[in-house]
Parts: structure tokens; sequence; C-alpha cells
């Protein structure tokens, strides 16, 4: 890729563990110069085991912080303010995840800064937002999928309420507040003002309640968990066993419920007055369910995926190094590899996305005040 689209953009940020982090990412590999302002022992995320890459690094970190540079900062100290205020000066945005209120505590906010720069635009990413009677309050990803009700609709009916297995509201704030942040720095590129522009865990988890939080705020209906994995209202759509493992299928559509009756041999199903269409066929899933288990269970998953493939969409269900080391996510080109200092390679999940069909270079995160000497004009 000749040139990345944020190059020549400078973002200062002040993170911890995820949310901010994974936000910023996306930044740096996108090409902007993303100056990661550590306290002088660091992201605790730096220390996140099993996984250690020596004293201050480890593959947890490393997931959450590609691409940056890193300098240690006592931003409380005058001498650090100094610094940090000169950075100010040569930056575009500062970005930070911390309690709501700490920003305008430690002048990271645009009141506090924008004499020093007026187009500076500063995101904010907290737990409960920087006003309040929680802008004080610490929380992380699981409080919020547990609150939002996020938790109430994930698992079967008969467990405990269940988290997503990975900390998505984190990864959904870093993507939130940055789309946020480039709308506002497309703005003051145009008319050199700056703003604060901020987002919180606790909004965006509720913001993935999506229709489903629609029908209650309209209709009064309060979603259940549903067994298999299922859509609330649409069937078959869910996971079925089959003779050696899990397949997910989807038919969302009346088409592809024909479709998979064909490939299936169960033309008998589409004359039974239970499962004329998507939704009254989720009305009686559980009938639907027992009729299609056995033929189901009668194939393998590679056998389904077979019969299936280019008719309707159906995807197998794997494990976590199922998944990442399939034929398919290989041929992605999802699984990338950067040098590390200390092991020699590290292999990464790639970014997402593609611009002009090439995915985005990467690299990993400095070490723990790497950039100070080029940066701050004193060695490390």
């Amino acid at each position: 890729m000749s040139a990345k689209p944020l190059a020549g953009i400078r973002v200062l940020t002040l993170e911890q563990f995820g949310a901010g982090p994974y936000g910023t990412m996306f930044l740096a590999e996108l090409g902007a110069e993303v100056i990661k302002i550590e306290p002088p022992d660091g992201d605790p995320s730096r220390q996140v085991g099993p996984h250690k890459l020596g004293p201050n690094d480890s593959e947890y970190f490393q997931a959450w912080n590609l691409g940056k540079k890193s300098v240690t900062l006592d931003i409380k100290s005058s001498a650090g303010r100094r610094q940090f205020e000169a950075l100010v000066g040569t930056a575009d945005c500062v970005v930070n995840n911390l309690r709501g209120s700490q920003p305008a505590k430690l002048g990271i906010d645009y009141a506090s800064l924008k004499h020093i720069k007026p187009e500076i635009v500063c995101l904010h990413i907290s737990a409960y937002g920087r006003t309040g009677e929680r802008s004080d309050w610490p929380g992380y990803d699981f409080l919020m999928q547990a609150e939002a009700g996020l938790m109430e609709l994930t698992g079967d009916p008969d467990g405990p309420p269940t988290r997503v297995g990975v900390s998505l509201i984190d990864s959904m704030s870093g993507l939130t507040g940055t789309v946020g942040l480039l709308a506002c720095l497309l703005r003051a590129k145009t008319t050199g003002q700056g703003c604060d522009v901020e987002t919180c865990l606790y909004d965006v988890a509720l913001h993935q309640l999506t229709y489903p939080g629609v029908w209650y705020l309209n209709e009064g209906t309060v979603s259940p968990r549903v067994p298999r994995s299922a859509h609330l209202a649409l069937a078959p759509v869910q996971t079925f066993p089959t003779k050696d493992g899990w397949i997910f299928v989807m038919c969302m559509t009346q088409k592809f419920w024909l479709a998979l009756c064909q490939a299936m041999d169960r033309a008998d199903l589409l004359a039974d007055p239970r499962f004329p269409d998507p939704n009254t066929r989720a009305v009686h899933r559980a009938e639907l369910t027992d009729a299609l288990d056995p033929t189901f269970r009668s194939r393998t998953t590679a056998e389904w995926l077979q019969r299936f493939n280019g008719l309707l969409p159906a995807a197998p269900v794997y494990r976590l190094d199922q998944a990442l080391d399939s034929d398919f996510t290989r041929s992605a080109g999802m699984v990338g590899a950067v040098p590390h200092p200390a092991k020699g390679t590290l292999r990464v999940i790639a970014n997402p996305l593609r611009i002009d069909g090439e995915r985005p270079a990467q690299a990993t995160c400095s070490p723990l005040g790497a950039d100070n000497g080029s940066l701050l004009g004193k060695a490390p």
C-alpha cells in the first residue's frame, strides 16, 4: 500500500486495556502516528499473562496495541505537563479512556487544550460517561454486557445468563469512538474548530440491543433466550447437530428455506401447515428442530456444507483453534505475522479492512518508553 489513508495524522492517546487501545490500533494501522502516552510503569495490560514477551510486554497487550509508539510521561508533574503540551501542539487529536471525570481534572479535554491548538479533537471513552452520577465509576466490558441485558439474551434458556466469549463491547466502543473522532477531525480540518467527542461502554452496550430493544420500547415485548442460539423471529436460523459436530444454518428468507428442504431431501416439510413462512416457523421452532435434527445427524458437517454450498447460508461451528487454522481463514489472509524484538515473529490477527484490495501492513507496539528519545528529546 503506497500511502495509508491516515498518513500525516498524529494521535496522542492516554489509554489502557481494551476500548481505547482497540480504536487507536485501527488508526495506527490506517497510517496515523499513534503515540501511546504511558505512566512510567506502563499500561497495566503489558503485564497481563499468561503469555509474556519480556518484563513490560505481553501477547495480550500487543493484541490491542499494534502499530503504536510509546512514550512515558507523568503528566501530573510540571515537567511532564510541559512535554505533553509540546506534543499537543504537533498533534491532531488526543484520545483517552479514563473515568469520565478524569480528563477535565488532568487537563486533557478540549477546554484545557484549545489554547494550545484550537483545531485539536479530544475523544473520551469512559465506562459511564463524563457527567452524571456514575462519571467516577470504574467499569469494564463484562459489566456492561450484564447490565445492558445482553447476557440475559445470550445462552441456553435452561442455563445461566452468558457473556459473549470476547470483550465485544470494548471493541465496539473503540470503533464507535473512532467513527466520532474521524468525523470531528474531518470537520476540524475544514473549519479549524476542534471539540470534545465522547462515547461510553454503557451507551454502546445498550445500542447493541438493536431490534429487541425497539420491540420492547414500542410493544413491551421482552425477548427471551432461545435454544440453539436461534434468531428471535425467524426459523430455521440456529445450530443443528451433525454426525461429527455442529452446523449453523440461516434461512433468513423463504428462498433459503426452499433450498434447505431440497438439499436435505425433505420436501415433506414444505406441505406442513406449521412451517409455511419464516415467522410461523419461529412460532413452531421446537417442532421444526425435532423434525430436522435426525436428518442433520445423518451426515457430517463437511458433507452438509458441500450440499449447501452456494444454495443457502451455513457455517461450521468451530473452536477457536479450528477457526484460526481453517483453510478459508488462511486464504483470506486474516492471520499475519510481525517482527518482535523478543519473540522474533509474532503471529497476529490481520486488520479486517482492505484498501484497493490490500490489507494494511501491521507492526508491534514499541517497547515501553522506546520513543521518548525521538519524541520527547530525552533517552528512554
